[in-house]
């Protein structure tokens, strides 16, 4: 009889969600995505006969009970495929990794060119050779620094330079972006830089990467066509080469939340494919004999999607651009059908597309904002749909109307990730989207079809005029907001459930139906309860011991201003502070201690320095501080620290030990006379995190959180 009576509870939820369960679909296989990712270890052959255990149940359920169960079959074989799919996924990028810093050439075919966080040209190459090397990576990506003379990086070139190549570096702190996840999901097997000047060892072969060389061809156009950084900007909105573009208006753009309009993602896509489905559409019912005998909105649909075809391939296909094809091929494939093109199941068929194809994006802010921004979007315009106070209103003021709830419906749904990702709440966003995207969607993609269309009879440059204006319009709205006092408010970032927690509530709230929606912001509350109540740890250990930072009352105080720039970037970002290095290193908090500089916590002292005086020094250290970091090690240690180095070792690696080591109770020492993180500890530990508690100090590390995984180092 419980059982009967469960079965009928459940029959009676799935009879109330009656024609709104198909969205939960792509919710099922994210969450399977998601445990994948999530787990501590790799998963073995047992794991998955198990996953495959449960893809047989839910298909058993489905088939027995298909009335009552079957929807929780359906949503266990999901889960199970999207384990699975993520899985398989992992092996198929599998490829060597670095796993040591090396010097020398480097040589390789360039496939990809941007620019890195220090706005230096930077190239991806594959079909690498290295000197004596035995497992080459598939891909490497090099910074050019320096004067670079002699080569000017096109697409298919083999270039060859001499440079430092290393393994992909791990999170700056423990729980962090997980770098190394990132890279071998890009089949990336080293990074480095070069500050000689790059040679061209031979040029393209004819219709090597034909794609890219006409994607470059383009931007170099524009950007011919219209000077400075407006065409650095109009080449990224068509092609996607950034490669042009400042460090300092892009960081304008992201101060004031309309860094999106760079990506080529939902917005462009969908502006694009719009204006043309719209101008076909249009000029066929021009033609009465047409119009009247033929489905011209059928085939203006087809055009529409040949145009956006040719602009994912033009823009060099990546994640964000796949994503938003995909939304837009939905779409127009359901007028075809003659289906309702906007639902929140078209939204669903391509969320499942982009998890199915590359399962790593669901971990991605673009797929996360993305999809949130689009769910609100569909879930709050369906149910505004048809409202009776809408109806008698002017159609210009629908469309201010339609404008300002667009942009804050996609901006509240996307404010919680951007937080979390990138520390950041851009005050006046509001205001800088609704002066700048009508500029984009009525002004901006338009005239860059024309321009394509009058290309032929030489009068491109007409509508590359009206760009320039547009676009000089939306560089100075950025920087004019990003200017303004309190433009931007930093958030710290947040512990690991939150998102998860955020997520599924939004979730539940756009696709449940009926009252008990409202029960879905429960898990929204909660989690940014726990955000606001969240304390970052109370010191910070860089990967290779360069860089210590302890959080003070004024924020965390840095031991050096200089050194390990980019990991001091993450963590004063993650802490939700605008300081820099070096406003950060003059903080209160450090001491000089002979060749180094301590500084207490708690009842216990830290002592960092770095160099080889500071090597020297480190036995002595031990000798009277708790825990000591140096990012050298000496030519001939003595005795003592090599036992206190491969002591710490022991107990810092031990299988037992995970995420939250205590070091000892309050007031009390730590079991061992010294905890030495030496080079050598740091580079299988990771980061290092100490955070104070009643029990004392609490050790994380890096390592412990990622796990052991096939992207982890002792995985490889």
């Amino acid at each position: 009889m419980k059982a009967s009576a469960a079965i009928s509870a459940v029959n009676a939820i799935q009879q109330g969600q009656r024609g709104a369960l198909m969205p939960w679909t792509a919710v099922c296989l994210g969450i399977g995505v998601g445990v994948y990712f999530a787990l501590p270890m790799e998963p073995g052959v047992g794991f998955y006969a198990g996953t495959a255990a449960v893809f047989a149940l839910g298909i058993g359920l489905l088939v027995w009970r298909r009335e009552g169960l079957g929807p929780l079959g359906i949503a266990l074989a999901l889960m199970a495929v999207g384990l699975g799919v993520a899985g398989l996924r992992a092996h198929q990028v599998a490829g060597p990794v670095m796993e040591f810093r090396y010097y020398g050439a480097i040589e390789g075919r360039i496939v990809g060119i941007d620019r890195s966080a220090s706005d230096a040209i930077r190239l991806t190459l594959d079909r690498v050779r290295l000197d004596d090397v035995r497992n080459v990576p598939r891909r490497v990506r090099v910074s050019l620094h320096g004067e670079q003379v002699f080569l000017d990086p096109v697409p298919g070139a083999v270039v060859m330079m001499t440079g430092h190549l290393g393994p992909p570096g791990g999170a700056a702190e423990p729980g962090g972006f997980d770098f190394q996840r990132h890279a071998w999901f890009q089949s990336l097997g080293g990074v480095g830089y070069t500050r000689v000047p790059a040679l061209l060892l031979t040029p393209p072969e004819p219709g090597d990467q034909r794609l890219f060389s006409l994607r470059m061809r383009m931007s170099a156009a524009v950007q011919a066509a219209i000077p400075g950084q407006p065409g650095a900007f109009a080449a990224a909105v068509l092609t996607g080469d950034r490669s042009g573009l400042d460090q300092g208006p892009v960081q304008d753009m992201r101060d004031s939340n309309i860094a999106h309009l760079l990506a080529i993602s939902g917005l462009h896509m969908g502006l694009l494919t719009g204006f043309v489905y719209s101008a076909l559409r249009f000029g066929l019912a021009l033609i009465p004999v047409l119009a009247l005998r033929y489905p011209i909105r059928k085939w203006a649909a087809v055009g529409a999607l040949g145009a956006g075809a040719f602009y994912l391939a033009l823009s060099g296909g990546n994640v964000a651009t796949e994503r938003a094809f995909i939304q837009v091929a939905v779409m127009f494939t359901a007028v075809l059908l003659d289906r309702r093109a906007i639902t929140l199941r078209s939204v669903a068929i391509a969320a499942i597309i982009v998890l199915l194809h590359r399962p790593e994006t669901l971990l991605s802010p673009g797929f996360q904002m993305s999809f949130a921004a689009t769910t609100a979007l569909v879930a709050v315009f369906n149910g505004l749909q048809g409202a009776p106070w809408m109806r008698k209103w002017p159609g210009w003021v629908k469309g201010v109307w339609a404008l300002v709830v667009s942009s804050v419906v996609a901006g509240g749904a996307t404010a919680p990730f951007a937080a979390a990702h990138f520390n950041r709440l851009a005050v006046y966003g509001l205001i800088a989207n609704l002066l700048t995207v009508p500029v984009m969607g009525s002004v901006v993609i338009p005239f860059s079809v024309l321009a394509l269309l009058l290309t032929p009879f030489g009068l491109s440059w007409v509508a590359f005029w009206v760009m320039e204006r547009a676009l000089e319009w939306i560089l100075g709205v950025a920087a004019r907001v990003a200017d303004l006092p309190g433009a931007v408010d930093m958030v710290a970032s947040p512990p690991g459930l939150v998102l998860a927690m955020i997520a599924l509530g939004g979730i539940g709230l756009c696709l449940w139906n009926g009252r008990a929606r409202w029960a879905m912001l429960a898990p929204v509350v909660i989690a940014f309860w726990i955000w606001s109540g969240s304390e970052r740890p109370a010191v910070l250990i860089s990967e290779s011991g360069g860089l210590v930072g302890q959080m003070t009352e004024a924020g965390r105080a840095l031991s050096r201003p200089r050194g390990d720039g980019f990991v001091a970037r993450i963590w004063l970002e993650n802490d939700g502070d605008l300081a820099d290095q070096d406003g950060a290193a003059t903080r209160a908090g450090w001491v000089p201690a002979g060749d180094g500089q301590m500084v207490e916590i708690g009842a216990q002292t830290l002592w960092h320095g770095t160099g080889q005086a500071a090597s020297r020094a480190a036995l002595a250290a031990c000798e009277v501080h708790d825990i000591v970091v140096v990012n050298t090690w000496p030519d001939d240690p003595p005795a003592p620290l090599v036992a206190a180095e491969a002591e710490t070792l022991a107990r810092l690696m031990a299988p037992e030990i995970g995420p939250g080591m205590r070091l000892g109770a309050a007031n009390a020492q730590p079991p061992t006379d010294c905890l030495l993180l030496s080079p050598m500890v740091l580079s299988r530990t990771g980061a290092v995190a100490l955070s104070s508690g009643s029990e004392g100090l609490r050790l994380d590390t890096a390592r412990a959180h990622q796990g052991r995984r096939l992207w982890s180092p002792r995985m490889r």
